[in-house]
């Protein structure tokens, strides 16, 4: 089971370069919640220009993100870049744009990728049976854990789609290996009835850790991440 979401060209900047945005909801035809760096400068009432259009902040959320209206409709994917990962330490450059996304995505809607999927060729999916769920990875995929006891972490909720061409197929497997923790998280969460698996489209917040018992998953290949220094 594989995770085909598609990467956004989430990261903009404001025309004078002032303000780095990463995009990511939007939540009307003038209205988006986004990143922002650095934040003070993007206090309660701030303007900004992109594309020549004014945006003011409107709400500031409890984990930093911002509300922003802009007076006319934006579109900031057109001119944006993928928002690679902090410890990367460098710009997206136009390679990214295909390097850092799966050669199965397809659903547009992640900031970041299901990074597992990125070891697979279509050489290597032929040779396997799979299907396809979709989860749009969010920005807390980079957030650490800072509560002192695991249990207390609060994780972020994630968009995920269930077809039904994916629920037939996973409802007749005997084993199922999920291809990154993001596959795991739509397995786990996701609604069944009478023990099969339904077509859906939901969102998740679930946290995985013991004593968790799985009820889905039978295997997991997911990533070893090479210390900082190295990457």
């Amino acid at each position: 089971m594989l995770n085909n979401t598609r990467v956004l060209a989430a990261r903009r900047f404001s025309d004078d370069g002032a303000i780095e945005f990463l995009f990511l909801e939007q939540l009307d035809s003038q209205t988006w919640k986004c990143l922002v760096k650095p934040g003070r400068k993007m206090r309660l009432g701030a303007k900004v220009r992109i594309d020549g259009v004014i945006g003011r902040v409107q709400e500031i959320l409890a984990e930093g993100e911002r509300i922003v209206r802009f007076e006319d409709a934006i579109d900031p994917y057109r001119a944006g870049e993928i928002p690679l990962p902090p410890y990367l330490g460098r710009n997206a450059d136009a390679d990214d744009a295909v390097r850092y996304q799966t050669v199965f995505a397809k659903e547009p809607g992640a900031v970041a990728a299901p990074t597992a999927g990125l070891h697979f060729t279509p050489a290597i999916l032929a040779r396997l049976p799979h299907a396809f769920v979709t989860l749009h990875v969010g920005t807390g995929t980079f957030r650490p854990v800072q509560a002192e006891s695991v249990a207390q972490h609060r994780m972020h909720a994630e968009r995920f789609v269930v077809s039904a061409e994916a629920a037939a197929v996973i409802n007749q497997a005997k084993t199922i290996l999920a291809v990154g923790t993001t596959s795991v998280r739509v397995l786990e969460a996701a609604h069944r009835v009478e023990g099969k698996l339904v077509p859906q489209e939901s969102s998740t917040d679930i946290f995985i850790h013991p004593p968790y018992q799985f009820r889905a998953v039978n295997r997991l290949l997911t990533n070893f991440h090479l210390p900082a220094r190295l990457c």
